[in-house]
């Protein structure tokens, strides 16, 4: 993995861990927990969407759109942990 491309996640990240943020809770969680959301985001993204048939959009733009969906799921979920436990 090279600089540019761990640079493009970490942005990516970071975009997408803030969309979520405001999406779900009203709120961003700093820069270190946006990326952390954003890249886990990512990677559910990756195993749902094709699952259910919604294909993962190519370049920078797709990329955060899908890791958004991905960080709004994995939010939606530690939230209903929260409240149930």
């Amino acid at each position: 993995m090279g600089i540019t491309s761990v640079f493009v996640l970490l942005i990516v990240g970071a975009v997408a861990g803030w969309l979520a943020g405001k999406i779900v809770k009203g709120s961003g969680f700093g820069l270190i927990g946006n990326i952390v959301i954003g890249i886990l985001g990512a990677f559910i993204a990756t195993l749902l969407l094709p699952a259910i048939g919604l294909p993962v959009g190519g370049g920078m733009l797709g990329s955060i759109i899908s890791a958004t969906i991905g960080a709004v799921i994995l939010l939606f979920l530690l939230q209903l942990l929260k409240r149930g436990g």
